[in-house]
């Protein structure tokens, strides 16, 4: 059995000798490359172009999320104390799922919380509110922005934060540029006539939410409907070169055909986000936020951003931006763990108040 499996062995190493140096591997090996080549490169790229959904799909990310099974009727199960499940519906129909925060001094009572009494707390406001306005994939209750409700809790603000339809338990829609912008449009509009002067709004946007908060900001600025100041963390300039710096679309970049094939279709189909223009029509104080590790939006985009503000608006404390150091690891979503970042909040809302009053 042994020496029968020896011949064996040793026919099959034979024949495999031939096969190799026949050539015959190395024109298969290269056939393979080559095909995986066309796939990769080529065809691919050629169905992204031509893909409205799946450019919808990977702009937003509203597939992905996380936590999973989230009940956003008891915010208490992510560690949201103090808060109130409710749902808005705009003027499109779209029902949105929302969040109200209370700020700490008043979660110090032995009186249950109605809903009464949280819209009470917002129609009497004596501390800032912040509108929140969060980047794709997740909900309100992904845990980077629990992380960052809670800072604003502790900072005595209230907070007001929402899923744009097709994000969390909201209205699924058909995701574009123009129904996100009108989801924000409407709930800063519905924030605005609730507190009704009564304590300074701010807007917070992170990652694709500046380009979504920046959008809604630019067109309310023509009905002369300004916040009091906004937090731009992690964000970019415009989609064209988020897509063209994105780490994913790097492996592309060679190909003399990219821009037509990958950058191209998001501009054709309207999902611009051209927050470098759009920022020319806010006039309240900017501040941006930005983490020099930041893997999903270089720094460079947030930079250029903060260089057209300037362009616009001039060089002067309205428009300021915070170089995160790399050292602290903070990357894309965890700039809320910024040691610095309490004191950098309450002097830009300080100093934002001043100039608005």
């Amino acid at each position: 059995m042994q020496s029968t499996y020896l011949l064996a062995t040793m026919g099959f190493i034979a024949a495999l000798d031939t096969w190799l140096s026949s050539g015959t591997f190395l024109l298969w090996t290269l056939k393979i490359v080559v095909l995986t080549y066309l796939i990769v490169f080529g065809i691919l790229p050629l169905i992204f172009h031509y893909s409205y959904v799946i450019q919808r799909k990977i702009l937003f990310l509203n597939f992905v999320s996380w936590p999973p099974n989230i009940n956003f009727s008891k915010p208490e199960n992510v560690g949201m104390n103090g808060t109130r499940n409710f749902y808005l519906k705009t003027d499109q129909q779209v029902k949105l799922g929302a969040w109200q925060i209370l700020p700490n001094s008043l979660l110090n009572g032995t009186a249950p919380l109605t809903d009464e009494t949280y819209e009470n707390a917002l129609r009497n406001a004596k501390h800032p509110v912040i509108l929140y306005m969060h980047g794709n994939s997740g909900s309100r209750a992904s845990s980077h922005r629990v992380e960052l409700y809670k800072l604003f809790q502790k900072l005595d603000y209230h907070v007001i934060c929402f899923d744009y339809g097709s994000y969390g338990d909201s209205d699924e829609v058909e995701l574009s540029e123009d129904g996100v912008v009108a989801d924000s449009k409407y709930v800063f509009e519905w924030v605005m006539k609730i507190v009704n002067s009564t304590a300074p709004v701010f807007v917070w946007g992170h990652s694709l939410g500046t380009g979504v908060s920046l959008h809604a900001l630019a067109l309310l600025s023509n009905e002369s409907i300004q916040p009091a100041g906004i937090f731009l963390e992690a964000p970019f300039n415009n989609i064209s070169d988020e897509v063209s710096e994105h780490p994913f679309s790097q492996i592309f970049r060679h190909l003399p055909w990219f821009h037509w094939l990958i950058v191209e279709p998001f501009y054709t189909n309207n999902l611009r986000f051209e927050s470098d223009k759009h920022i020319e029509k806010i006039q309240c104080p900017i501040m941006i936020l930005h983490a020099e590790d930041d893997n999903v939006i270089p720094f460079a985009l947030g930079e250029k951003l903060y260089k057209a503000a300037l362009h616009f608006h001039g060089n002067n404390t309205r428009v300021q931006m915070v170089r995160i150091a790399s050292s602290y690891g903070l990357g894309h979503k965890y700039i809320c763990r910024y040691k610095e970042l309490p004191d950098i909040i309450q002097a830009f809302v300080a100093e934002s108040v001043k100039i608005n009053s």
